[in-house]
């Protein structure tokens, strides 16, 4: 076992972190990290409130383990979300968006941990100034939105900024990454593609067999406006070669079809999109785009059509060649962490 701020917070075995992805991370693979003593995050932004609570109520029934939650900060029904967490008990609240500083506090009020996930050192500076008790920071490698700056030179920079713990993100995958991170000062690491390439992963196997095959990412502007690394798919390079008129048509009609999913009326989806556009300093064309990711993301995670749609995935992809169950996963990380530790600690003088 190793010890680390980050376990002692949130209560877990080990340092790893599963992080919220959409249509990937469902009750059974955060039930799979749960019970293998890593942190769980159920991704609540393409569920309902009621398809939350039920997805929270099925992790319960299988795994008396912490787990935490993904929460958009700037979505509509963003306090009943909260709401509903601190009723269910649910240990961690994480944000793939700095939330105020009223959530915070209130989450904090009710012993839940918070975890922003932040790209740059400004943000970890703000959100750790509004009470947040750790903060995941995500470099340039990592899958879907992701910055521009590498991991190994935005992790120095927060550790070294804030005094909570933080947690490594965007190109970890095995032991020796975890041992890295840690020697950065960072609590744990939290990972997405290697999570999603697992046994417990929902993710249709014709759909991981692409990931396994497939080496090369590319961060394209082309899905919901924003940079997304992605698999590189014929899709992708149709996408990136279509004129910003043919894009926009494409968001709205993908946008008519998450409302009919999801059940939103026009009016809250047009409320979360002034919301999101405050909050990024989008255009309004860049909101539209936005519709884009979910249905894109849903057609190959959840319908098994990678060539309908994006794979949202890490660098690390190209270095992945197998399909471990999360408990063999998580034993093995911390194994060769734990003997990477040993082996530099053995090359000390004293």
């Amino acid at each position: 076992m190793l010890d680390t701020p980050l376990t002692r917070l949130a209560g877990v075995k080990h340092p790893v972190v599963q992080t919220g992805m959409g249509w990937v991370a469902g009750p059974k693979l955060v039930t799979a990290v749960a019970n293998a003593g890593g942190l769980g995050i159920l991704a609540s932004a393409t569920m309902t409130l009621d398809q939350l609570a039920d997805a929270i109520h099925e992790v319960k029934d299988r795994t008396g383990a912490p787990f935490g939650v993904n929460l958009r900060a700037d979505a509509t029904d963003a306090g009943d979300r909260i709401d509903l967490l601190i009723k269910e008990g649910v240990k961690v609240a994480s944000f793939a968006l700095a939330p105020k500083q009223e959530l915070i506090g209130r989450l904090k009020d009710a012993g839940v941990v918070v975890i922003p996930s932040v790209g740059a050192r400004r943000h970890a500076e703000k959100v750790a100034g509004w009470g947040a008790d750790a903060v995941l920071v995500q470099g340039g490698e990592g899958g879907g939105h992701t910055g521009a700056v590498a991991t190994t030179l935005l992790l120095p920079q927060v550790v070294d900024a804030v005094d909570i713990p933080v947690i490594a993100a965007g190109g970890f995958f095995d032991g020796r990454g975890l041992a890295a991170a840690l020697a950065y000062g960072a609590a744990g690491v939290a990972m997405g593609t290697r999570f999603l390439l697992t046994s417990d992963s929902s993710v249709p196997d014709a759909v991981k067999r692409v990931y396994l095959k497939t080496g090369e990412t590319v961060v394209t502007r082309h899905v919901d406006g924003m940079p997304h690394r992605v698999l590189r798919s014929e899709l992708v390079d149709t996408l990136e070669r279509s004129g910003r008129l043919g894009g926009l048509v494409r968001a709205v009609r993908n946008g008519a079809r998450f409302k009919r999913l999801s059940g939103m009326s026009w009016r809250a989806m047009i409320a979360d999109g002034k919301a999101m556009k405050h909050g990024k300093d989008l255009s309004w064309s860049q909101v539209l785009m936005a519709a884009n990711t979910p249905m894109l993301l849903k057609a190959a995670m959840v319908d098994g059509r990678p060539d309908l749609g994006v794979m949202a995935s890490g660098q690390v992809v190209g270095l992945i060649d197998d399909l471990p169950s999360c408990a063999e996963l998580i034993g093995a990380i911390v194994e060769r962490a734990a003997d990477a530790i040993a082996a530099q600690q053995s090359l000390l003088i004293r």
